[in-house]
């Protein structure tokens, strides 16, 4: 039964790998795999009532990811359909290569941390054209753009899915997380954007500006109203648990209520056209459900190798053969750059349990740094680079000849940090 299962997980992953060459969603992939592993498992048990109980017992922790997602996604649709992210983009003026490349870098390392990496991604992407005309110059901009929207999603417990998975499942705190991870993560940046200061050289072209349609025009005053709330309801969610200890999920869709209610009032009286350009019905319709999806048959493709027990046989060979912790995560890093962060993360949390490391103890915090910049390497390797890809076209040979090295210097230079950190603090 166990050879099955992985031999399905195993080809179900090949599937989500190559998922441009065989023209299959990955999510597609992920569902069919989490499904068939979880089928064979039942098959071959006696007691069908027990395993139907483990799946529900699995599945409700890991609903509290999915609602989390949805509701942090339908927050950011809403402000952008808002053209609240403007404001931001509007102050953007300068053309300097160099300047433009350490500004773009930034704005999206910390808007990462407050949003998360996919959706700030997605959004600097769209700045992007607005900002360069030239394809291949934008298309370098892109590359760097995902290192950094990694590299500050790793520190905050809101910014990367593996973060908010560590986060959720108690093995990292907020407060935590932030003091301990965020040095590393700026390293990872800042590294590679040193080395490229001395090799870009010149200027951006602005591409011509567009008319703008004045239909649906909205005030400045709505325009800052919903980006203020919106944000504000994001980075509320980590004083919600700490204040109710309530799931985070909770905290997000309380915040989602709150935004929902100053919208609803905002366009209050308005002609019904208007009212659902920039209602929550058609922020829930733009969201990525594909993406929420994916994450679900991942999670419960990994719930069903944790429950016949080869994580636990994993972890044995792990510490057999590496023998070292750090090694270990470092590994686990690297290899998410051919998989995928997020299954490899739920892997670890069933392989560790926090009896043997606690809460805030280095291995968990190491570990969102590693998976949450490790997936940088390559363009396959995580969320924010796939959406890149789909967006701009990037092919998976251009990401590796102009960004991947850039990357992995980022990624051990903010290793090394880590564990000279943790040195000096014992």
């Amino acid at each position: 039964m166990a050879i099955i299962i992985i031999s399905i997980f195993i080809l179900g992953y090949i599937a989500i790998a190559t998922e441009h060459s065989i023209k299959v969603n990955k999510a597609a992939s992920a569902i069919l795999t989490g499904v068939l592993t979880w089928t064979v498992y039942i098959m071959f048990t006696p007691d069908k009532h027990l395993v139907g109980e483990e799946l529900v017992h699995h599945l409700g922790e890991l609903s509290g990811i999915l609602f989390f997602l949805m509701g942090a996604m339908t927050i950011v649709e809403l402000v952008d359909a808002h053209d609240g992210f403007d404001i931001i983009t509007g102050k953007i003026n300068q053309t300097d290569k160099r300047k433009l490349l350490w500004i773009i870098a930034f704005i999206t390392f910390f808007l990462s941390a407050i949003l998360d990496n996919l959706t700030t991604t997605i959004v600097m992407v769209s700045l992007l054209r607005k900002l360069i005309k030239g394809e291949k110059e934008r298309l370098f901009f892109v590359g760097i753009v995902v290192v950094a929207a990694n590299a500050g999603g790793a520190w905050s417990p809101i910014g990367d899915v593996t973060t908010t998975m560590l986060w959720i499942g108690n093995q990292i705190s907020a407060s935590n997380i932030v003091l301990n991870v965020f040095l590393p993560s700026i390293i990872c940046l800042a590294v590679p954007l040193v080395y490229l200061s001395f090799k870009l050289k010149g200027d951006v072209q602005r591409p011509a500006l567009k008319s703008s349609d004045t239909k649906h025009a909205l005030s400045l005053r709505n325009q800052k109203t919903v980006l203020i709330a919106g944000v504000s309801g994001l980075v509320f969610v980590p004083v919600f648990k700490t204040i109710t200890h309530l799931p985070p999920f909770m905290g997000i869709l309380f915040s989602l209520g709150i935004l929902w209610v100053i919208v609803e009032i905002m366009h209050k009286g308005k002609e019904d056209e208007h009212k659902n350009r920039y209602s929550v019905v058609q922020a829930l319709r733009k969201i990525d459900v594909p993406s929420i999806l994916f994450f679900l048959g991942i999670l419960v493709s990994i719930a069903a190798l944790e429950a016949i027990g080869s994580l636990v046989h994993l972890a044995g060979w792990l510490d057999k053969n590496l023998q070292n912790e750090n090694i270990i995560v470092m590994a686990i890093g690297l290899l998410s750059s051919i998989i995928d962060n997020v299954p490899l993360v739920a892997a670890a949390q069933g392989m560790y349990d926090l009896s043997v490391f606690p809460t805030d103890h280095p291995f968990w915090e190491f570990l969102a740094y590693c998976a949450g910049t490790g997936g940088s390497a390559l363009i396959i390797g995580s969320a924010a680079g796939v959406a890149a890809m789909g967006m701009e076209k990037i092919s998976f040979f251009w990401y590796m000849k102009n960004i991947s090295l850039l990357a992995l210097l980022g990624y051990f230079s903010g290793a090394a940090v880590y564990i000279l950190q943790m040195y000096i603090m014992g």
